[in-house]
């Protein structure tokens, strides 16, 4: 009798150790996908959820009218203290990671966006 109710009270014990020292839920893959690039590309940040925030700014900046990436790049340069480069760099990867329907427009001959938005 006593090895029935230890079996169930032991597998309690593990799920609820399990639940309590699981990771925390949320993380979205697109956010770390960013962060890796930026990473990658040596793109400091030293707060990712700032640095995600930011990221996910950019293309709401874009949508507004006679906005270019340009723009969006002084932009993250003022809002992040960067130089005018790594800020351009940053605006490019946002735009890869959060404007999909940009990128998958791109990717299939279309030109989303307007000629002037990378300065031409």
């Amino acid at each position: 009798m006593l090895r029935t109710t230890l079996i169930p009270a032991a597998t309690a014990g593990l799920l609820a150790t399990a639940l309590l020292t699981a990771a925390p839920s949320g993380a979205d893959p697109v956010d770390d996908a960013f962060l890796t690039a930026l990473d990658s590309a040596n793109i400091a940040m030293t707060n990712p959820q700032e640095a995600v925030a930011l990221g996910q700014s950019v293309c709401p900046m874009l949508s507004q009218p006679g906005q270019t990436a340009a723009d969006a790049a002084a932009k993250v340069a003022d809002t992040a203290g960067m130089p005018l480069g790594p800020a351009t760099m940053f605006t490019g990867l946002a735009i890869s990671a959060f404007c999909p329907s940009a990128v998958a427009s791109l990717g299939s001959g279309q030109l989303p966006l307007p000629l002037d938005l990378f300065g031409f």
